[in-house]
């Protein structure tokens, strides 16, 4: 079971992706592609001197996606890009996952074209896993559709509720839609007519959620458009990181030196934990035919190897085919 990484997506590629790839393998013996021009991200793996003795390969790709690019005039122009090469590689069978860090528009497009859809699954989706005060949740499309129709938005609680299912081990998870108000009537034209078809479908449908109560853990799975969906997921990003800077700023003044001091900086650390996106890595591409992750741009080397983790994890659990399996069981109860 390899990873397919796109060592040229993200904003500090390829420095920061190789090596966390080479943590990756380092740490949990994950087999590792790297895709891009071979003499640069050689010049990288140089860096490590116990690199040749990991299950790391190179596979060389022509051209880069660059972050500001249209997805689709992009691949169109540059048909060897890294992120299309490492979709190939997977398509192919040379490996079982792929990672990129990069436009997330254009792996999304890859993806869909390397891998296809799974059956009942309209579109794809980016499923951010977020925490809660009861655990975690499942926020779905973060970005891979910015602009979506109600039956979108019921495809998208159908997989968010198939992928928490075989992902989290929740028997029934609930479904809840983003929206600006708890009453059915609150939102725009798009949630008030997916409230009427979620409704209609034999999903734990919880109703309307508003964006204060994400992290309550008020619903399993929360769905939204992936323009609302991204927009929330980083203004939550630079809200938790603004919070960590004043905390640590103040910790030194207040709690150093204290007794109990070290008990304290432990629980500190494990909730800093359980808040840091990078943790989590990246967000699964759900509905195409193969595990895939897509990180943040702005990626750390610490979320690049999580994220290589996650998707070898992905694929080595079978869980695209057991979503499939489910989504078909469940889109024929809820049609």
């Amino acid at each position: 079971m390899r990873v397919a990484v796109d060592a040229m997506g993200g904003d500090h590629a390829p420095r920061v992706v190789v090596e966390g790839a080479v943590a990756a393998a380092r740490e949990s013996g994950v087999r590792v592609t790297l895709v891009g021009p071979t003499d640069l991200l050689q010049a990288e793996l140089s860096l490590y001197p116990d690199a040749a003795h990991l299950d790391l390969r190179l596979v060389h790709a022509d051209d880069v996606v660059g972050m500001g690019e249209s997805p689709v005039e992009a691949l169109r122009r540059k048909p060897r890009a890294s992120i299309t090469v490492a979709a190939d590689l997977v398509a192919r069978g040379e490996a079982g996952a792929l990672f990129s860090a990069g436009n997330t528009g254009a792996t999304v497009l890859a993806a869909h074209g390397a891998f296809g859809l799974l059956k009942g699954a309209e579109r794809p989706a980016l499923a951010a896993t977020v925490p809660t005060e009861r655990g975690v949740a499942v926020l779905l499309d973060v970005g891979a559709n910015a602009n979506c129709r109600p039956r979108h938005l019921v495809t998208f609680g159908v997989m968010g509720a198939v992928f928490a299912r075989v992902a989290f081990g929740l028997e029934r998870p609930s479904v809840g839609l983003l929206s600006i108000g708890e009453e059915e009537t609150k939102g725009n034209e798009l949630t008030r007519a997916a409230h009427g078809l979620l409704r209609a479908t034999t999903l734990h449908f919880i109703g309307n959620v508003e964006a204060r109560d994400l992290y309550s853990g008020a619903a399993d799975v929360v769905v939204c458009d992936g323009f609302t969906g991204n927009v929330a997921l980083k203004v939550s990003e630079g809200l938790v990181a603004m919070v960590d800077a004043l905390l640590t700023r103040e910790w030194s003044a207040a709690v150093d030196g204290h007794p109990g001091h070290e008990a304290l900086r432990a629980a500190f650390e494990h909730v800093r934990r359980r808040v840091d996106s990078s943790e989590y890595g990246g967000a699964p591409l759900l509905g195409v035919g193969a595990a895939c992750i897509v990180g943040h741009g702005r990626s750390s080397v610490s979320a690049v190897r999580n994220a290589i983790l996650r998707a070898h994890r992905f694929a080595a659990e079978g869980i695209v085919a057991r979503l499939e399996q489910d989504l078909q069981t469940m889109q024929g109860t809820t049609s």
